[in-house]
């Protein structure tokens, strides 16, 4: 049994860190053993969510730890075996994560996320969980920015290899 103190302790801290996070997703864990969470715990350390926490927390410490902040509008979702997952990086990242691990143990079920204030409802998420992750869209903007150099190196060079080739073709119809 926690003290006060402790209970006080775990309020501020989740109150710290829904203030940090990009997303918070809520999640029903019941069914699940410990075997199965830890294996959720290491795929989110192998996955690009490492910039992600999973607990699972008492629903009146989540209640109290999300008031006034940006995680207020989950409070309703706190209920019966919670658990929550934070990222503080790629939000992208944890849920592709999330909702793989939810394909594969029908036990756990999203309920619900927070992402930069907006509510998410389990559609939202897996829709958010198609969307390219921030590592994936940097490697599209580096070769979008790339492909117009190569395009104008291959233009200005383009002129002078026409005018080889004629004189090329030239020097072969002299020498026949």
């Amino acid at each position: 049994m926690l003290t006060r103190a402790q209970k006080e302790e775990q309020v501020a801290e989740l109150k710290e860190k829904f203030s940090r996070a990009t997303s918070v997703f809520v999640a029903d864990y019941k069914g699940l053993g410990v075997a199965q969470m830890e294996a959720l715990r290491g795929g989110l350390r192998k996955a690009d969510a490492a910039q992600s926490e999973f607990r699972v927390a008492k629903n009146t410490i989540l209640r109290l730890a999300s008031e006034g902040g940006p995680a207020e509008g989950l409070k309703e979702h706190f209920t019966g075996t919670t658990s929550i997952a934070i990222s503080f990086g790629d939000p992208v990242a944890l849920a592709k994560t999330l909702v793989d691990y939810a394909k594969e143990n029908e036990a756990f079920q999203l309920r619900s996320a927070v992402l930069e204030g907006q509510i998410l409802d389990q559609a939202e998420i897996s829709k958010l969980a198609t969307l390219p992750s921030l590592d994936e869209l940097r490697g599209r903007i580096v070769g979008l920015l790339q492909a117009p150099a190569s395009k104008i190196a291959r233009l200005l060079n383009e002129p002078g290899a026409q005018i080889a080739r004629v004189l090329a073709a030239r020097a072969r119809e002299g020498g026949e």
